[in-house]
């Protein structure tokens, strides 16, 4: 079984600075000949991860297919790709970003690139030779605001400060020809397969059978196999789109919560706040509360 990592546990998986810590985003600066093992687990991130290879290469296996990352390139990993170092060069100095959906729900825009079918066939990439340079001024700055003292604007510059970076990413995505994805094990085609699924049905479709019958699989077997090799399953991650998505409403949306229950198609207002603390331990409007007051000044 993979390593579930979340912000919530990665500052004591990988002996993070606590005192750094920040709602919604983690920066781990690994040295050449650190031992924060890295190469030990296969690992799931809840969230957005963004490697930047400053130094040296590596080798891994990124949704079960193999990449060489050498150093000025970008590994781009959306909420969920399996990740597994098979080698690490001695001189390897890596900046990873972790960002949580909730912390960059503010932009509407991330929904749709860490969903973009084309990063998770194309998850390393490189900036122009004369952008790298900015890349590097970039993550230098980053850092450097997440390890400063906590301020009331801190989350929202360095909110501001990785949306320019994945704009940049964006970009050369953007330009870049598009992959078949032929080269995808069986294993791989099935995760994938049912990412399209869930992402293109989860509002109207939440029982089990409809994917496993889409997929001509057993339900049982379709959950047993996505627990296994995602560390969910269908139920979990029916759960799991459906509430990234209801947050996002209520963060960066002025819709009522019934204009919202109605969105996701909840048969009553009452049956989604129900269905919403189940998931996330608070209502609707004490999560929006919440948010509201973290933002002002």
């Amino acid at each position: 079984m993979a390593l579930f990592i979340t912000l919530d546990n990665v500052y004591q998986l990988y002996n993070i600075d606590p005192s750094k810590k920040t709602d919604g985003i983690v920066i781990f600066h690994q040295l050449p000949h650190s031992s924060n093992g890295y190469t030990e687990h296969s690992r799931l991130f809840d969230g957005l991860l963004l490697g930047f290879m400053i130094n040296g290469s590596m080798n891994m296996q990124i949704h079960f297919l193999d990449y060489e990352i050498n150093a000025g390139d970008i590994a781009v990993l959306p909420p969920q790709l399996l990740i597994d170092t098979k080698y690490l060069s001695d001189d390897a100095e890596i900046v990873t970003i972790g960002i949580s959906l909730d912390f960059m729900s503010a932009f509407p825009i991330l929904r749709e690139f860490v969903m973009n079918n084309q990063i998770r066939w194309q998850p390393v990439i490189r900036l122009r030779e004369d952008e790298i340079i900015l890349q590097n001024e970039l993550i230098t700055l980053i850092k450097n605001f997440h390890n400063k003292k906590p301020s009331p604007n801190k989350a929202e510059i360095l909110r501001h400060l990785v949306m320019v970076v994945i704009n940049m990413i964006s970009e050369v995505y953007t330009e870049m020809p598009k992959s078949n994805g032929s080269s995808k094990s069986r294993t791989h085609e099935i995760i994938d397969d049912f990412y399209q699924l869930i992402l293109k049905y989860t509002k109207e479709q939440r029982n089990v059978n409809f994917y496993a019958e889409k997929l001509h699989l057993t339900p049982q077997y379709l959950s047993t196999f996505l627990k296994e090799k995602t560390g969910r399953s269908v139920s979990q991650w029916i759960d799991h789109i459906l509430i990234l998505e209801a947050k996002t409403l209520l963060k960066s949306t002025n819709l009522s919560i019934k204009e919202i229950s109605n969105k996701l198609n909840f048969g009553e207002t009452s049956v989604f706040c129900r269905y919403f603390k189940r998931i996330t331990g608070v209502s609707p409007k004490s999560y929006r509360d919440q948010e509201t007051i973290a933002r002002l000044p």
